[in-house]
Order: structure tokens, then sequence, then C-alpha cells
């Protein structure tokens, strides 16, 4: 039964805000300032101060600048750490760019082969409907990441610089989703004819010819060896001549990011499974996306023992709720919106993932943290958006941040306990594109 919106109703909603003490000022205040800024609470920067027990010494922070690439600048971020540990150049930078472009072109082979996968489902299926809503985006996984630099290697960033397109990836999307989606047409029709299995993968290599085309006018062409020269930072001049991406990533980064999982806390899920996520896979071939989910203080203490250890963290998080992002404040408390409308809008991790309200929006790299009795109070955190956005570029995050609103932090096994790496040998349940971990 359905109940329309009278005038009367309407009148005595007007009449019960009427009787709230306060309400025409806190109207006023609202209209005039807007919700945020008069529901912040004041008292969040000093509760969060840039004062940390556990500090990594890191340098400049990078810039994905009108892009969605943070999970791939997060795990870039990772490694050059490592690099500046190991070699004294604290500032160094590998190019986001030169696996952007690999990123793009095989994420365009997966979406040829899904189309061709799916071609007997009708075009309103839900799975379909997925793969056409957004062939291909800037958007990805931490797995996604370790898949190309396994295959791709590594370049510095003066080798495969920045382009206008990779900085700014929409007007490329547009082009290459478009092409994509007409793609789409011709092999479905293909593989719902008599064509041949091998007419179809010539059909399909001549659009990949397409796609390489486009991503090296917009990105430019990935070298195919370099000679590598820096200066690190004790003046001292080094020459590397002609290697290539894989070599110089086997030479100078010894982290394995095979060894890695992206342990995740979604507690609408069931705990210590592995879950996976292979119609997000980027690499034909290469690593599953795949999640080992536990519960919120196994994933914090694996996170403490890794920082501990002196290793930066990749973590996914919802960078879009209780954030400051002038200030570079990742504060549950920061906006007080409940209490301005007087409303409950509490949810519980598991509902606001269950319902839409919770997503794993961006992923930066936890570089420090405050301990008081052996407890985290807050994180320090590298973030992907330039140095005008928090302090130098750098976050501060509430612990009761990191509760609420952070998913996933890819560790070491080694942090691991025994059992659960037991766990990692199991059989994963696959979940849909469309997950709320998607």
């Amino acid at each position: 039964m359905t109940h329309e919106i009278t005038p009367a109703a309407v009148a005595k909603f007007q009449q019960k805000m009427a009787h709230i003490p306060g309400s025409a000022a806190l109207q006023r205040a609202v209209m005039n300032n807007g919700i945020k800024a008069t529901s912040q609470d004041p008292t969040a920067a000093s509760r969060l101060n840039r004062t940390f027990s556990v500090e990594l010494d890191t340098g400049k922070v990078s810039n994905q600048k009108k892009s969605g690439r943070c999970w791939l600048f997060s795990t870039l971020n990772t490694l050059r750490h490592d690099f500046a540990k190991a070699y004294n150049v604290k500032d160094f930078e590998l190019s986001q760019n030169y696996l952007s472009f690999w990123d793009r072109f095989e994420k365009a082979n997966a979406f040829y082969e899904h189309i061709i996968e799916t071609a007997d489902l009708p075009a309103d299926h839900r799975l379909v409907a997925w793969l056409l809503a957004a062939p291909d985006t800037d958007g990805g996984q931490f797995h996604n990441a370790a898949a190309l630099v396994a295959k791709y290697g590594l370049v510095p960033k003066d080798v495969m610089p920045e382009t206008f397109n990779s900085e700014n990836t929409n007007d490329f999307s547009e082009v290459l989703n478009l092409k994509l989606r007409k793609d789409a047409i011709v092999l479905r029709k293909l593989a719902n004819s008599s064509a041949s299995d091998q007419g179809i993968a010539d059909q399909k290599r001549q659009f990949l010819a397409e796609v390489y085309r486009i991503c090296s006018y917009a990105f430019g062409t990935p070298p195919e060896s370099f000679d590598f020269v820096y200066r690190d930072d004790a003046k001292k001049y080094h020459r590397d001549p002609d290697l290539t991406p894989q070599a110089f990533a086997k030479k100078y980064f010894k982290r394995n990011l095979a060894d890695y999982v992206v342990v995740t806390n979604a507690p609408n899920k069931p705990y210590n499974q592995l879950f996976t996520l292979p119609m997000e896979n980027n690499v034909i071939g290469g690593p599953d996306v795949a999640f080992f989910n536990v519960d919120l203080a196994t994933m914090k203490a694996a996170t403490l023992k890794q920082l501990q250890a002196g290793d930066s963290i990749w973590f996914g998080n919802d960078v879009l709720q209780q954030m400051n992002r002038q200030a570079g404040l990742l504060d549950s408390k920061l906006y007080r919106q409940a209490e301005l409308f007087g409303i409950d809008l509490s949810l519980s991790k598991a509902d606001r993932l269950t319902y839409g309200e919770g997503a794993v929006s961006h992923a930066m790299t936890l570089t420090g943290v405050d301990l008081v009795n052996e407890q985290p109070t807050k994180w320090k955190v590298e973030n992907s958006w330039g140095e005008k956005n928090g302090e130098q570029g750098y976050f501060v995050m509430s612990d009761e941040w990191y509760d609420d609103f952070v998913y996933e932090c890819v560790i070491d096994r080694k942090y691991l306990e025994p059992a659960q790496i037991q766990a990692l040998t199991t059989q994963p349940t696959v979940i849909t594109p469309w997950d709320s971990l998607a």
C-alpha cells in the first residue's frame, strides 16, 4: 500500500521542525556555510597532531592528478620506499605512466576475452551489462599492479614521464570505451555466427593493434631498454646502461609482490576465508585478484607488525567518508552531521558494505603510527594527491577511522600467523564483480 505526501503532512513536518530549540539558527548556519563547515569538529586537528612514535623516513609525495590510478601509485610508493632505503635516493620515483600504458592495454584484451566468453548471454544480462558499463577504466586493485610488475617490470619516472593523458584520463577513457563497446558488437556477432575460433581471434588481434595505437598516442611508446642514470643523496653519480624494464625490476627491487596478501576486513562476509574476483583481473594469465577476510583485530595486528618492521603498507579505504582534503584529516567524528540534524546516521561496517554506503574508493600508503600503551591512536598516511593537500601531501588518520573505513591492507605473508598462511591454500570463494569489495 502506498501513501502520498499531503499538504497536511507537510504542515505537520514544518510545525515539528519549528518546535526544535535553535532550529532557525541552525537553518541559517547550514544555508550560509554548508553542511560540512557547520558540522566540522574544530578539535579534530588537535587530536590528530602530526607526531608519531613509529614513522618511516619517506620523501616527497607523488601526484596522480585527475586520474583514478591510486592503486598503482600506492604500489609504486611501497617499491620506491624500498629503493630509497637501499640506494640512498629519498625522492626517487617510478614511472606510473609506463604501467598505466600496459594496464589499459591489458584491460582491453581482458574485456575482449570476457565479451567473447559471454556472447551467448543477452546484452541486458547483468554480467554483460557490467562489462559494457565500464569496459576499460583507470581504477584497479593491488593484484592488478602486481600482475603488471611481474609481466612488464618497472622503469624510472624520467624514462617514461607523465603525459597530459596519463594525468587527465577522462578523454582517453571516453575514446577507448567507445571503441571497446563498438568492438563488442562485432565480436558478439562473430561468436554467435559460424565464424571459426581463428577468425574471432584474428578480429580481436586487429582490434588490439588499434588499441595499442590509441595507447601509444596518448601515453607514449614504452621503452624496450634504457640507461639508468641517477645521483644519490650523497651526490654520487651512478650509471647502469642498457637495462630492460624486467631486468631493472629484478636487479633493484627485492620485494616480491607475490608474497603479499590483501588482508581484508569485510564484516558482511565470513572471516578466515579466501575470496577471489576473477572478473577484475587485468592481465589474462596473471594472478587473480584475491582477498583474505579476517576480523579487525587480526588485520590491525598484521598492519602494526609490518609497519614496525619498517615496511610501508598499501591500504584500501573509503576516503570519501569523514575526510577534510585540504587539511589532510581523516577522523570518524570530523563532521558531526547526525548531531547537526538531530538524527541517527550510525551504520555498522557490515551494513555500510551491504547497503552501498561503504566502498573501497581509494588506495593510499601507511608510513607511520602513534602508539600509546602499545595501542594505535592515529596513523600517518602518504597520499598521492600532490603536496597541496594535507601537510605536504601527508594525511593523519584516527584509529577510529581505520576501524570504520579501512577495508584492505596488503601484508607480507611472513607477518601472518601459521593458521592464516594455511588458510591461503584453500579454495577461494568467487565473488561477483559488483560486490562491495570490487
